[in-house]
């Protein structure tokens, strides 16, 4: 093969290489861009929320023991996977993730008393939302939705179910979704928030959960843009080489 036809067959490698795996640069390129220049504390809506109350431990008059005997003397057969301590609308709980089977889910002990609490209301929820907000009453409360199951495309996705989707207008614009076993605010979700998560999907191009980067798609398509690139490297070096001579 002479060099002038391993030219030609590059120049055609490198053509196709950038026709059919462009549009994927071109959205790696915008996602870029949109990461970049956007404030990542707007996004995660860090400039709404307000720091998560500090539980007192001087407040948890009940044993963590004697809460765990209570759940399980109600849940025979229920294994503690976790437990934290929390303040929900002012009281101290534990918080206890209990496994029973495949099942999962949390309970509530207040650390004072030692009762059992139930899952959040409606009403309940709204409160929690609005204690996390700087200024909850900017914050006009539109709809609330109860969760009790999500998809890998939901903004709310692999997080504690059943939860309250608050959807706040006003200055705060944006939706806290609020765990009703947990009793506390898992996230808040806006607009500037599911840009990000759409380009950030076809960044990674995780197109079933968004959040995957070991996947083959993304792979092939870097593996490709990479022969890409060297294959333009390497046309640019021999025409270098062609117009010294000239």
């Amino acid at each position: 093969m002479t060099r002038r036809s391993l030219n030609r067959n590059l120049r055609k490698w490198h053509k196709w290489l950038g026709v059919i795996f462009g549009i994927q640069f071109l959205f790696w390129t915008i996602g870029g861009l949109y990461f970049s220049w956007t404030n990542i504390d707007h996004i995660r809506g860090d400039d709404l929320r307000k720091k998560e109350p500090v539980a007192s431990l001087e407040k948890c008059k009940v044993p963590l023991a004697t809460a765990l005997y209570t759940v399980q003397q109600n849940m025979p057969g229920a294994m503690v996977h976790s437990t934290h301590i929390a303040t929900v609308l002012d009281s101290v709980y534990y918080q206890l993730m209990m496994g029973h089977g495949t099942m999962e889910h949390h309970v509530l002990v207040n650390a004072e008393t030692g009762t059992i609490r139930n899952p959040l209301t409606e009403t309940e929820a709204i409160a929690v939302a609005k204690s996390r907000l700087k200024d909850p009453a900017s914050a006009e409360v539109k709809k609330v939705t109860y969760l009790t199951k999500t998809n890998g495309h939901h903004e709310y996705r692999e997080k504690p179910l059943p939860a309250y989707a608050v959807e706040l207008g006003g200055k705060a614009n944006t939706t806290v979704y609020v765990a009703a076993e947990l009793g506390t605010v898992q996230s808040f979700r806006n607009s500037s928030w599911r840009i990000f998560d759409f380009l950030w999907m076809l960044h990674t191009m995780d197109y079933k959960n968004r959040d995957d980067i070991n996947n083959w798609p993304l792979r092939i398509v870097s593996a490709c843009g990479l022969l890409s690139l060297l294959s333009g490297f390497v046309l640019f070096g021999a025409t270098w080489r062609r117009r010294k001579k000239m």
